[in-house]
């Protein structure tokens, strides 16, 4: 069901609220159902204009918010127990084109224009870039960018 296409911030009571196209052409209200994963949630991140996966990250309220209002990826950092704007290091910024719920509320879908062609901190363009095959692994793609140049 298509939920999001431009940016916007509403508030009730404290909530975001996003405006969600009903089967009648009635608008409704949703938000993430933060307290089924402990604060987190998790969101997939797919390249808009391919569908390609980029990658996987977990939002809070306090992200998800961001995102709203800023139209950039904002997610929480497990690793450093802290906000984190996608790409505010490397510059590989995700501009969000739409945002999706799913049907339990409680994982989000992001499609994005990758700026800077990579999603992963290790330089690949997307985070799944390993492939499983006849029990070994195999190497998709290169890496856009040099990650010891990148975060000196």
């Amino acid at each position: 069901m298509f939920i999001y296409d431009a940016p916007v911030l509403s508030t009730r009571r404290g909530s975001a609220l996003l405006p969600v196209q009903c089967d009648k052409e009635e608008m409704r209200m949703i938000e993430p159902d933060f307290e089924k994963g402990n604060g987190l949630v998790p969101a997939v991140v797919q390249d808009d204009e391919t569908g390609d996966v980029l990658m996987l990250a977990y939002m809070n309220r306090e992200a998800w918010l961001n995102t709203l209002e800023s139209g950039k990826a904002t997610f929480w950092s497990r690793s450093r127990n802290s906000l984190w704007l996608k790409g505010e290091s490397s510059g590989n910024v995700q501009i969000v084109k739409s945002i999706y719920i799913d049907c339990d509320d409680d994982t989000i879908l992001l499609r994005v224009n990758q700026i800077g062609g990579a999603a992963c901190h290790t330089g690949y363009r997307s985070c799944f870039y390993r492939k499983i095959v006849d029990g070994g692994v195999e190497t998709i793609g290169e890496p856009v960018f040099d990650p010891g140049e990148v975060y000196k």
